[in-house]
């Protein structure tokens, strides 16, 4: 895993929690909800083949 992979979680993070107060104070709360989903849905696609690589790497750790 990069540093750089850490800084585009951040990002998407600040993003994402700038977008949904600035549409929660403007009385769309459908699309705050839907910016938050969409953020946490990129972030796994991220993160998910690390973790898939991490749990091969026990399964082939733990078949010694």
């Amino acid at each position: 895993m990069t540093i750089n992979l850490i800084f585009k979680i951040a990002a998407v993070g600040i993003l994402v929690s700038v977008l949904g107060q600035v549409l929660k104070h403007s009385g769309r709360e459908e699309q705050a909800f839907l910016v938050s989903l969409s953020g946490l849905l990129l972030v796994l696609f991220w993160v998910v083949p690390y973790i898939v690589e991490l749990f091969r790497t026990i399964q082939t750790l733990f078949s010694l």
